[in-house]
C-alpha cells in the first residue's frame, strides 16, 4: 500500500477519534434536565367530582385547581385573614346591601380565556339555578332575588350585575356580615363560563373538562386510582414551587401508614388514623417531622328537645354533666385536643375563653334527674350511620357513662340514607357528629345549628325565640364589637340556661411529613383538604 494512502487512513481515524471525544464533551452535551419537584400524599376516597357546587366536603381539588374572589389566608395556626384574592379590591354600601367587586385584568383559565365579571355572573347563578342542584346554596341565598331563583320562578339572579369587564356587582336581600368571609369558602369558587357549558355534565368529572384560574391544572384523573394536578405554568401570583401534586386512593389508614414510612408517600395525615400518634409522637424518626394545627371545629352531641325526656331541661343538664369529656379525649384521642365549653371553637371570630366549662358530676347528674322525675333513670337511643367504626367507639364509651346515672342507651346504627333523612325529619333522637369551620364567623355555627330554619333539621328542635330571633338580628349587625357581644350572650343561653347540646372537645390535627417536604401548613380551620402552593419539596 502507497505511504499516502496509509498516512490518509490513518488521519481519517484520527479525526473519527477526536470527534467522538469532542462529541462526549460536557460543552456540547444537552443540559442536564431539572428534577420535577412532585409531592405525593394520600385520600381515603375518591372525591367523585371536582364542581365544587357539588359536593361539601371534597374540597382538595377545588382549593388548588380555582380561586375566589376573597381567600381566607392561614396566618398562624388556626387563624386566618381575609385577603383579596381574583377581586383586588371591594366597596360596600353604606347600608351594607351592594357589594361591588373590582377584579384583577389579565387573569387567565386553564383555558387561556381571560376572567371577567361575567365568569363571576355565570358561576353564582350556575350555583343558585335549581337546574345545578348545587348543595352549597346557603353560602348565596342572601342575595337580592335567589330564592326566586331556586324556586325556579325567576330565569336570573336579579341582585348579581355585571357593570364592565371587570366590575361585577352583588345586591342582597337584607345586610348580612359574613357576606364576604361566605365568598372565601370553597364553595366561592370561580368559574368560566364557555368552559364549564361546553363541559356539561363532563365538568369537575373529566380532567380535560375542568378549568379553573388556579396555581394548579387537573392533569389526569383514574378513579379511585390517583389524581394528578400540574403546576399552572401562567398563575397570576407565579408559578407554584411544585411541579405536580399526586394523590393517590388509598381507603386503608394502615397501609397509607406503611406507605408513609417506606417513602412512597410524602404526607401521613394523622385524621385517618389516630391510633397511629403515639407512635410518631415517641419516634426519633418522626416526632420533629409532625405539623400540627388546631382544628377550628369542635366535637358535639346534639339533644332533641322534642323528644320526652329531653324536653326536660333538667335532663338535658344531666346528660351534659354525665359525660367525662376529658378522658374520651385522653382514651379515644389521644389527648391531642382541648374539652370544649360552649358553640364557638379556638380561632373563632366570637370564641369566649371566660366560659365556665361543664363539669363532669355524676351527683349533680342522678340529683337532676330525681328532680325531673327520673329517679330510676329512663331508656334512650343514640343513633348513628353504620360503618363509623370510630364513632361507635365514641357512643359505646358514652353509652357506659350514661349507664352510671341508670340512662340505659342503645346504639341504633343506620344506612346513610336513612340516617340524614331521619334528621332533616327532626326525629334522630341523639347523635355526635363534629363541625368545621367553613368561614370564619360565629354564624358559621350558631345559626347553622340553633336558626329556627335549621333546628328543626338538625334533630334538635330547638325553639328559644329569643335567642332565634337574635341569631336572625346577628346576621345584620355591621358593628362586630356589637355583634360578638351578642353571639357571647347567645352562646351562654343556649349551652348553659337551655342545655340544647353537649359540647365535647376542639381537637388538634396532625400531619407526619417527610423530611423534604417543606413550609407546610395545616389550613387555619384543621381542614385535611388544602392549597398546596406554598409547599415546596427538597432532595
Amino acid at each position: 500500500m502507497p505511504v499516502r494512502k496509509k498516512w490518509l487512513i490513518s488521519f481519517v481515524i484520527l479525526l473519527l477519534i477526536l470527534s467522538q471525544l469532542t462529541g462526549c464533551s460536557s460543552s456540547s452535551a444537552p443540559p442536564a434536565q431539572q428534577k420535577e419537584k412532585v409531592i405525593t400524599i394520600a385520600k381515603t376516597s375518591d372525591p367523585g367530582t371536582a364542581d365544587v357546587q357539588l359536593t361539601t366536603e371534597e374540597y382538595f381539588i377545588p382549593l388548588n385547581i380555582y380561586d375566589r374572589l376573597v381567600e381566607a389566608v392561614t396566618i398562624e395556626p388556626g387563624k386566618s385573614e381575609l385577603q383579596p384574592g381574583l377581586a383586588e379590591k371591594w366597596d360596600v354600601s353604606e347600608d351594607g346591601l351592594v357589594y361591588t367587586f373590582h377584579l384583577r385584568k389579565g387573569v387567565k383559565f386553564h383555558n387561556g380565556e381571560e376572567l371577567k365579571a361575567d365568569d363571576v355572573l355565570y358561576t353564582f347563578d350556575r350555583m343558585l339555578d335549581p337546574k345545578t342542584k348545587a348543595l352549597n346554596t346557603d353560602f348565596l341565598n342572601m342575595i337580592d332575588g335567589a330564592q326566586e331563583r331556586m324556586d325556579g320562578t325567576a330565569d336570573s339572579t336579579r341582585g348579581l350585575k355585571v357593570i364592565d369587564d371587570y366590575t361585577i356587582q352583588i345586591t342582597l336581600a337584607q345586610p348580612f356580615a359574613p357576606f364576604i368571609a361566605c365568598l372565601s369558602t370553597p364553595a366561592g369558587s370561580i368559574y368560566n363560563r364557555k368552559a364549564t357549558e361546553a363541559a356539561g355534565q363532563d365538568f369537575g368529572v373529566k380532567a380535560e373538562a375542568t378549568v379553573g384560574t388556579g396555581p394548579f391544572v387537573l392533569s389526569s384523573w383514574s378513579y379511585n386510582d390517583q389524581i394528578v394536578l400540574a403546576a399552572n405554568p401562567n398563575y397570576f401570583k407565579g408559578k407554584a414551587d411544585l411541579d405536580k401534586i399526586i394523590a393517590k386512593i388509598v381507603p386503608d389508614a394502615e397501609t397509607q401508614r406503611m406507605m408513609f414510612e417506606k417513602g412512597e408517600i410524602d404526607v401521613f395525615d394523622c385524621d385517618n388514623a389516630r391510633s397511629q400518634i403515639p407512635y410518631f409522637k415517641n419516634s426519633e424518626k418522626w416526632k420533629n417531622q409532625i405539623v400540627s394545627g388546631p382544628r377550628v371545629g369542635i366535637y358535639y352531641y346534639n339533644i332533641n328537645q322534642a323528644i320526652e325526656p329531653f324536653d326536660d331541661v333538667k335532663v338535658r343538664k344531666a346528660m351534659q354533666r354525665a359525660i367525662n369529656k376529658q378522658l374520651l379525649l385522653d382514651t379515644l384521642y389521644n389527648g391531642t385536643g382541648t374539652v370544649a365549653k360552649g358553640i364557638l371553637p379556638p380561632g373563632l371570630i366570637g370564641y369566649n375563653p371566660n366560659l365556665p366549662g361543664i363539669p363532669y358530676d355524676i351527683e349533680a347528674a342522678k340529683s337532676l334527674l330525681t328532680e325531673a322525675g327520673y329517679p330510676n333513670g329512663f331508656q334512650m337511643q343514640i343513633s348513628q350511620t353504620v360503618d363509623s367504626p370510630n364513632t361507635l367507639k365514641l357512643n359505646e364509651a358514652v353509652q357506659a357513662m350514661l349507664n352510671d346515672i341508670s340512662v340505659k342507651a342503645e346504639i341504633v346504627q343506620m344506612d346513610e340514607a336513612a340516617w340524614f333523612g331521619t334528621r332533616r325529619e327532626g326525629k334522630l333522637p341523639m347523635y355526635t357528629s363534629d363541625w368545621s369551620a367553613d368561614f370564619n364567623d360565629p354564624d358559621n355555627f350558631m345559626y347553622t345549628f340553633f336558626s329556627k330554619q335549621n333546628s328543626k333539621v338538625r334533630s334538635f328542635n330547638y325553639n328559644n325565640e329569643y335567642v332565634q330571633e337574635g341569631l336572625e338580628k346577628a346576621r345584620a349587625i355591621t358593628d362586630q364589637n356589637e355583634r360578638i357581644a351578642l353571639y357571647n350572650e347567645l352562646e351562654k343561653i343556649i349551652v348553659y340556661d337551655d342545655a340544647a347540646w353537649i359540647p365535647l372537645f376542639h381537637l388538634d390535627h396532625l400531619f407526619v411529613v417527610q423530611p423534604r417536604v417543606k413550609n407546610f401548613k395545616v389550613s387555619w380551620n384543621g381542614w385535611s383538604d388544602m392549597p398546596y402552593y406554598e409547599v415546596k419539596v427538597e432532595e
